[in-house]
């Protein structure tokens, strides 16, 4: 009911809102019952007490299981995901029984209005796969109230939507011995198996196997996707980061001089680490040290395919909320004294920087061409002196001679040595008149060959 407005006009818009939504007379009159207490929250047999929450959620007890209770955790938030309603707070698994596989059903409902947001953001493109901007998020998580909790599964693990099979992700497979698979630790969207309809509850039942020093947790979250475009509006709309808090951290570092030794200017890069091209918007974690800085764009990219949101620096936890522009090398970017075919800079020590000079960019560029035509020549060397290769031609070059009709060398070396007394001359003359190995001279044309030579 709207606060201080007439009761037979709302009563009245609500009739009108659900003829629009295409009800029928006796779900009109349904509905209507619940109107004077809050026509977008209808109640439905078998709310849980303080399971409410705005959305209907609830649970169906069986005979002899014990009531689930909600449980005080708390799960990390998905930047890539705005939460809307809750439509199942997170709700402890507990095991029934000795038996290893455990069940466990659930149920929520939808209000007109959340069911209307779900339905109008479809996308309907010829072509697409079914998907929803806003969806119905399932979650898992360990019970553990000790800190925020990451999504993971509980082991053998299946879930159903008012009786349809939900497909989760494939178990990633492992080496080690008696040790289950685990499925990537990521949110599902229940929303094509759910009924999106205030009129009807939707029940979600679940199986997995108990551990015994383990405890899980579930539960379920009206969300609205969001888009890397979307995050790096948001990440700009923080501002950034004082030029001047980049420059005071150059001036420490450069002029830190515990060790005895002083630096007096770093040589460092405004390309990103993830593309090797030129940032368009450097930014850096505020939990980070460093300087060195990565395109947000492309940040958040890469974590929306998927999610680790891990420094590409120094590769320790970089997550969305401390993300900030830096104010210092946006300047630094900008500034048209930087050519655009360079991405190096110096910092000096009172915190400025200038480009490379260009006798340094030269002669780093003729060592770089050096060591590639150095590269070249050792693997033409490589090459040519290669043991297998040299011998293969020799070997060819004795079995082209051998084919040729042309004695070996070892037989014209015997033949030389055993007539050189005869002939008075060493060389090749003795090696044509020695006989064959049958005692019959060798043939004509062979001779003239040799003379002539």
């Amino acid at each position: 009911m709207i606060p201080g407005g007439n009761m037979s006009y709302t009563a009245a818009a609500y009739q009108q809102m659900l003829s629009l939504a295409g009800y029928t007379a006796a779900q009109q009159a349904a509905l209507s019952a619940n109107a004077t207490r809050s026509p977008f929250q209808p109640s439905f047999p078998g709310t849980a007490a303080g399971f409410g929450g705005g959305s209907g959620a609830g649970y169906q007890v069986k005979p002899g299981s014990s009531v689930p209770q909600r449980a005080d955790v708390k799960l990390k938030k998905l930047p890539f995901y705005d939460i809307h309603a809750e439509l199942l707070p997170p709700t402890s698994l507990l095991a029934q029984g000795s038996s290893r596989f455990q069940e466990a059903q659930f149920q929520f409902q939808l209000t007109l209005q959340q069911a209307s947001e779900i339905a109008s953001t479809r996308d309907i493109r010829m072509g697409s796969k079914l998907d929803y901007q806003h969806q119905i998020q399932l979650r898992f998580c360990p019970l553990d109230s000790s800190a925020e909790q990451g999504d993971e599964f509980p082991p053998s693990i299946c879930v159903t939507v008012n009786s349809k099979m939900c497909q989760l992700p494939n178990p990633i497979p492992t080496n080690k011995p008696n040790v289950e698979p685990k499925r990537p630790p990521k949110p599902i969207s229940i929303t094509p198996y759910c009924k999106l309809s205030p009129m009807n509850p939707n029940v979600v039942n679940i199986k997995w196997a108990s551990e015994f020093s383990k405890g899980w947790v579930v539960g379920i979250w009206l969300v609205e996707k969001l888009t890397s475009e979307q995050l790096l509006d948001r990440l700009k709309m923080k501002g950034s980061r004082n030029p001047d808090f980049t420059r005071d951290l150059i001036k420490e570092k450069l002029n830190d001089d515990e060790d005895g030794i002083a630096t007096t200017n770093l040589k460092v890069t405004v390309a990103c680490p993830l593309g090797k091209m030129r940032m368009t918007i450097p930014c850096r974690p505020t939990t980070c040290d460093h300087l060195q800085c990565f395109d947000a764009m492309l940040f958040l990219q890469m974590n929306e395919r998927k999610p680790t949101w891990q420094c590409p620096v120094c590769d320790k936890p970089a997550l969305y909320d401390n993300l900030m522009v830096d104010g210092y090398f946006l300047e630094v970017i900008k500034d048209p004294v930087l050519p655009t075919e360079e991405n190096e800079i110096i910092l000096n020590q009172d915190g400025s920087w200038h480009p490379v000079p260009k006798e340094e960019e030269e002669a780093k560029k003729k060592k770089e061409e050096k060591k590639e035509e150095d590269k070249e020549e050792v693997d033409l060397v490589d090459l040519s002196d290669d043991d297998g290769e040299g011998g293969s031609k020799k070997a060819s070059a004795a079995t082209a001679s051998d084919d040729d009709g042309a004695a070996p060398k070892t037989t014209e070396t015997a033949a030389t040595a055993a007539n050189s007394d005869d002939e008075g001359e060493s060389g090749a003359p003795a090696a044509v008149a020695a006989p064959a190995s049958n005692g019959t001279p060798g043939p004509t044309g062979e001779i003239e060959c040799i003379d002539l030579e």
